[in-house]
């Protein structure tokens, strides 16, 4: 299996600039996609504008993972509804998706942990969600490992697992091919706004018009939306990805076929029997003017101490909150979007190989099945540790969604739908006001989303 992390490589997407569309999705990861997609169903005319590739950035470095399990309550309804969508663009895909129903367990290694999960799931469990509690010795069987580190696990049974790099690419693939256009390698610039509304985008090719426009760019979005005035209090942190080889199962009880993490590692089954792996609840802050401009919003998340997130010096060049990157420039002009088309990271090896040991003191076999890749991607993050879906009600025709905190792959088709018939004018069908934007500004107190 390839891994396209690290290249721009040849647009696969160059659609003609159209003059005039109903909808403009900025960002051509999976919540833009998913957007153009189901819009595009619902008769509305939608462009896409990427400014590197489809599914360049965290989109395709994410774990795979497509969860119900430890989402904040809001975000239930949607994720169930993401599961539903999954499996329906499974089937229109052709099985190419990658879509395997492996289940996700969060292991707990000792009485603590296990409160915390039963507290979720006593919440969770009106809302239809299927998990349950394991003890320690189903959760050993689960983990096909025996006197385990673990006390027991929370485990969703349906939930499921794709391949990112390749799920994401097939539906802007799905979505060309029922007439939304998709333009790779052309950034926006920034808004055109005319009598105090939204009026299409200025991009690096030209101005588009249009009524509508989605600003879903992951962790660029707060800088295109500060350049208008637009103050969204979002941050980024790094998290690092270890893709083993093959793991052949040796003699023992075998190898886990389950998405699992616990206090150290995350693993998830690859289609190719190997493991995408990752440092659990661990993430790094690069520090820039972002960082200290929106601290007092972190800090309730950063008093409660839940989230293990290391600060780093300053962000590298050309990063959306590097210190040397433009808050404004000309809209005529290049722009930070051009001058870095993918925010490539490079992933933190030491703690990768302090990974790679832990794993193979669980499972033996993790110690000779060599590595296929590792990477990284920048994770974008709100204080509240949820994301924002919402119209923007001081320039009026803009929406945004961006915030997913790290779980957006999973619910992607779902909030994508969901902003699809906001712009056609139907109600969502869920409720929203958890995402709204303006609970950054209205003096509400901020709650943090579960860290399970």
């Amino acid at each position: 299996m390839s891994f396209p992390f690290h290249s721009l490589g040849t647009p696969e997407h160059r659609a003609d600039l159209p003059g005039e569309v109903d909808l403009i999705v900025i960002g051509g990861g999976v919540l833009g996609i998913c957007t153009a997609l189901y819009a595009n169903r619902r008769g509305l005319k939608v462009l896409v504008l990427e400014k590197g590739r489809v599914a360049g950035e965290q989109s395709s470095r994410n774990w795979g993972w497509i969860r119900v399990q430890g989402r904040d309550m809001a975000e239930i309804p949607i994720a169930l509804e993401a599961q539903e969508l999954w499996t329906a663009l499974e089937a229109e895909c052709g099985g190419r998706l990658g879509l395997r129903q492996r289940g996700t367990a969060y292991l707990a290694r000792d009485a603590a942990g296990l409160e915390g999960f039963e507290g979720w799931l006593e919440e969770a469990r009106p809302l239809g969600v299927s998990s349950r509690m394991l003890d320690r010795a189903a959760t050993e069987d689960l983990m096909a490992v025996r006197n385990g580190p673990w006390a027991g696990a929370l485990y969703t049974p349906t939930d499921c697992q794709a391949e990112p790099w390749v799920a994401v690419p097939e539906l802007a693939r799905l979505a060309v091919s029922e007439g939304v256009m998709i333009r790779e390698s052309c950034a926006v610039r920034g808004l055109d706004i005319a009598a105090g509304q939204v009026a299409g985008v200025l991009s690096e090719e030209g101005v588009v018009k249009a009524a509508q426009v989605l600003v879903a760019g992951g962790a660029w979005s707060s800088l295109l939306l500060r350049r208008h005035g637009i103050n969204l209090p979002q941050l980024m942190v790094r998290s690092s990805v270890y893709a083993s080889g093959v793991v052949d199962p040796g003699k023992g009880v075998g190898l886990p076929d389950v998405g699992a993490a616990d206090d150290r590692l995350a693993l998830r089954p690859r289609l190719d029997g190997g493991y995408s792996c990752a440092p659990a609840a661990y993430s790094e802050l690069f520090v820039g003017p972002d960082s200290l401009r929106h601290l007092k919003f972190y800090l309730p998340l950063l008093k409660e101490g839940s989230f293990e997130v290391k600060l780093r010096p300053a962000a590298p060049k050309g990063f959306p909150d590097g210190w040397g990157t433009p808050r404004r420039w000309d809209l005529n002009g290049e722009s930070p979007f051009e001058r870095m088309r993918i925010l490539d990271p490079a992933p933190h090896v030491g703690r990768l190989g302090r990974l790679k040991r832990d794993l193979a003191t669980l499972w033996p076999e993790f110690g000779v099945a060599g590595q296929a890749t590792q990477w990284a991607g920048m994770i974008d993050v709100l204080p509240d540790v949820v994301p924002v879906a919402d119209r923007v009600s001081a320039l009026p025709g803009l929406m945004v969604a961006t915030g997913m905190c790290g779980h957006g792959f999973g619910i992607g088709p779902g909030f994508g739908r969901v902003l699809a018939d906001m712009a056609a004018g139907d109600a969502p069908g869920h409720d929203l006001s958890r995402f709204r934007l303006s609970r950054f500004s209205d003096g509400s107190r901020l709650v943090p989303g579960p860290n399970i």
